[in-house]
C-alpha cells in the first residue's frame, strides 16, 4: 500500500468519522431514493467510481465508497424487495426453477453437465442461497494478506444488517448431536467463525423466515453520493491506450432493458476507477468483452484486443456437493443450513429438511428440484425440456410421504480441481461456457468419499435415531438418492456399494463456484487488474478457493474491506498532494 499500519488507520479515521456524521441521512430498502430503472439514465454521465454489479460484494462496496466520493452501481437484474420468492425461507428454491427472463436467477449448465445457477438481482448470490452466514478461518484472511483488524470490522459492520441466530429446532439439533457423537468435536456453539468441530452458525433469515440480503446493506449508503441502475447491462469497458504506457480504463458502455445505450465515464483524476463485482462468471466475461483476456480466444470472437492475458477465465472451480436423502417418520421443521461440522480431512457436513420440499405455488420440492437442477448431472443428449418435464411428472406420482425428511449434505473445502471459462457469444447477457472438471483431483473425490461416511454414520447415531425408519438400510438411502426421479444422472447399479461412484452420479452443486480473475494471475493483492489502470476486480472470481464452509460472508465482507482501503488509499494520496 506504500504505507505502514498506523498510518493506515490513521487515514481511515475521516473516513470513520464521515460515516458516523451521515449515518443520520442514511435510508432502508426498499425505499432508497437512489435506485432507479437504468432507463431514465442521461446517455452520458460521470462518476468518481463506477461499479459493475450490484451483488454480495458491489453493494457493501458502493455503500462505502458512496460516504466520501460520487457512486455508479449497475445491476443487470431487478430489484430484490417485493418478491416473496425470495424474501420467505419457505419459498426456497422457487426463485431458483422461474425460467423467465426476468428471473432473479440465471441458469446455466457447466461443460461437466451439472445445471446451476447465477445471481440476476440488486443483492446478487444472497438473494438466491441457503442463508448460511459464516466467516472464512484465520489462515484463509493470513494467507490473502488481508489486515485481520480491518477483517473483523468488516465482518461486524456487515453481520450488524444481516447476520441472526437460526432457531435449532429438533431435526437440526439432532443433526448437530450426530456430529458429536461420530466425533466431529468439539462442540463449538454458536458462532460465525470457523472453528474444526461441529457449530451453529449464522444465517442471513430472521426469526419471521425473512430474508435480509447484501441489498440490504445499502442502507448505509450515503444517498447522495450513489446511483443504482437497476436492468443496466454493461457490454464492455473503455480504455484510453493512445499514448499511454498501459491501457487506462475510463468508462463504460451499458444498456436498459429498452436497448437503449448509455454511456458512463470516470470524472477526471488519476484516483476515479472502474470496479467489476459481476461474480465468477460475469467478471471474466466482461474482462474478454472489454479486450482483456487470451489473444487467441478475443480474436475468434472478433474482439479488438486490449491486452493479452492468458490467466482470464483460468482456475475456475466449484465445490462439489453431495447429499443423502433420509425420509423421516416424524415431522420436519423447514431449515435450511443452520449447524455445520467441519472435520479434519477436508470436508463441511450440513443439512436442510422440511415437512415437504415445497417452494412457492405448488410443490417444487425446493433443493431436490428438478426444475432447480440440484441433483442433476445431466447427459448432453438428455438435456431437454422433455427430460425435466418427465422428472417432475415421475416426482409428482410419488407420495407426500416420500418427500417427509431432509437431507445430509458434505461439501469439500477448496477445491483442489480446476477448470475454466470461455465466451460462446459477444452478448454479455449469454452464459459463458464454463468447466469445473468436478473430482478431476483423486484428493477431492478422497475427501467426498469421506464426508459420505461420515454422513452415513450420522444416519445411524442414536441422536438421530427418532428421524430415519429403521427398515431404510443407509446402502437402501443410497440407492434411492443415486436412483429416484428427483435427477437425470446415468444409473449405476453399485451407487451404494461404491461411494467413489455415488460421489460421481450425486455430484452437484451448492453455488459457491469461484475463479476466473484470481489474485496473482489476474489481479494484483489490492484486487488491481495486473497490466491496465483504474480498473480493479472485486468479488469471488479472485478467490483461488472457498473461504470457510460457505462464502457469502466472506464476499459482503471483501466488498466492506475494499471500499474502507480504497478510501483511505486515496485520502492518504489527496493529502499528499496538498
Amino acid at each position: 500500500m506504500g504505507f505502514g499500519r498506523s498510518r493506515f488507520f490513521a487515514a481511515l479515521l475521516p473516513g470513520i468519522v464521515l460515516f458516523f456524521s451521515a449515518f443520520c441521512r442514511s435510508e432502508r430498502g426498499p425505499n432508497y431514493s437512489f435506485m432507479h430503472n437504468a432507463t431514465v439514465a442521461p446517455a452520458v454521465s460521470y462518476y468518481d467510481y463506477i461499479i459493475v454489479g450490484g451483488g454480495t460484494a458491489g453493494c457493501p462496496l458502493a455503500a462505502t465508497l458512496s460516504r466520501k466520493y460520487n457512486v455508479l452501481l449497475l445491476e443487470r437484474g431487478g430489484s430484490p424487495y417485493g418478491n416473496s420468492n425470495i424474501t420467505n425461507l419457505s419459498a426456497f428454491g422457487a426463485a431458483l426453477s422461474d425460467l423467465s427472463p426476468t428471473s432473479p436467477a440465471q441458469r446455466f449448465i457447466s461443460e461437466d453437465g451439472v445445471i446451476n445457477s447465477r445471481a440476476r438481482v440488486l443483492g446478487g448470490g444472497s438473494c438466491l442461497n441457503a442463508g448460511f452466514y459464516t466467516r472464512a478461518a484465520p489462515d484463509y484472511v493470513r494467507a490473502a494478506g488481508w489486515d485481520g483488524r480491518l477483517v473483523n470490522e468488516s465482518y461486524r459492520w456487515v453481520e450488524r444488517v444481516v447476520a441472526f441466530k437460526p432457531p435449532m429446532g429438533r431435526w437440526q439439533s439432532a443433526v448437530r448431536n450426530g456430529l458429536l457423537e461420530v466425533g466431529i468435536r468439539p462442540y463449538n456453539g454458536f458462532t460465525f467463525d470457523h472453528i474444526t468441530g461441529t457449530k451453529v452458525g449464522g444465517t442471513i433469515f430472521d426469526m419471521k423466515g425473512h430474508r435480509h440480503t447484501a441489498a440490504d446493506l445499502l442502507q448505509y449508503a450515503n444517498p447522495t453520493g450513489l446511483t443504482v441502475l437497476l436492468h443496466a447491462s454493461v457490454h464492455k469497458v473503455l480504455f484510453r491506450i493512445k499514448g499511454r504506457p498501459r491501457p487506462m480504463a475510463h468508462g463504460v458502455i451499458f444498456r436498459d432493458a429498452e436497448g437503449n445505450k448509455h454511456k458512463a465515464y470516470l470524472r477526471n483524476g488519476p484516483n476515479s476507477e472502474v470496479i467489476i463485482s459481476s461474480g465468477a462468471l460475469g467478471s471474466p466475461q466482461l474482462l474478454m468483452l472489454s479486450g482483456v483476456g487470451p489473444a487467441q480466444h478475443l480474436r475468434a470472437h472478433n474482439i479488438s484486443l486490449v491486452l493479452d492475458q492468458p490467466m482470464v477465465g483460468q482456475g475456475m472451480s466449484d465445490n462439489p456437493m453431495n447429499a443423502i436423502f433420509v425420509p423421516s417418520p416424524s415431522p420436519v421443521e423447514v431449515s435450511l443450513i443452520e449447524v455445520v461440522g467441519i472435520t479434519n480431512f477436508g470436508s463441511y457436513i450440513e443439512a436442510a429438511g422440511g415437512e415437504n420440499f415445497a417452494g412457492g405455488t405448488g410443490r417444487d420440492y425446493g433443493m431436490f428440484s428438478p426444475k432447480i437442477g440440484q441433483l442433476s448431472t445431466v447427459p448432453p443428449k438428455q438435456r431437454t425440456p422433455e427430460a425435466l418435464a418427465k422428472a417432475i411428472q415421475l416426482m409428482d406420482s410419488l407420495a407426500d410421504a416420500a418427500f417427509m425428511g431432509g437431507f445430509i449434505l458434505e461439501k469439500i473445502m477448496g477445491p483442489v480441481s480446476t477448470g475454466d471459462l470461455e465466451l460462446r457469444t459477444r452478448n454479455p447477457n449469454d452464459n459463458p461456457s464454463v468447466t469445473f472438471n468436478y473430482f478431476k483431483e483423486p484428493l477431492d473425490l478422497e475427501r467426498c468419499v469421506q464426508g459420505i461416511e461420515i454422513i452415513e454414520r450420522i444416519i445411524d447415531s442414536k441422536a438421530f435415531s427418532s428421524f430415519r425408519y429403521d427398515y431404510m438400510s443407509v446402502p437402501t438411502l443410497l440407492n434411492m438418492t443415486a436412483s429416484s426421479p428427483i435427477n437425470l444422472l446415468p444409473k449405476h447399479a453399485n451407487s451404494s456399494t461404491s461411494l467413489e461412484q455415488f460421489c460421481k452420479d450425486t455430484v452437484m452443486t451448492i453455488w459457491h463456484y469461484h475463479g476466473g480473475c484470481q489474485v496473482g494471475r489476474v489481479v494484483d493483492r489490492d484486487y488491481k487488474v495486473l497490466g491496465v489502470d483504474a480498473l480493479r476486480v472485486i468479488d469471488g472470481s479472485t478467490f483461488n478457493y472457498s473461504p470457510g464452509t460457505n462464502p457469502q460472508a466472506t464476499v459482503m465482507m471483501l466488498g466492506r474491506y475494499m471500499g474502507m482501503r480504497i478510501l483511505s488509499e486515496r485520502l492518504a494520496m489527496e493529502d499528499e498532494s496538498k
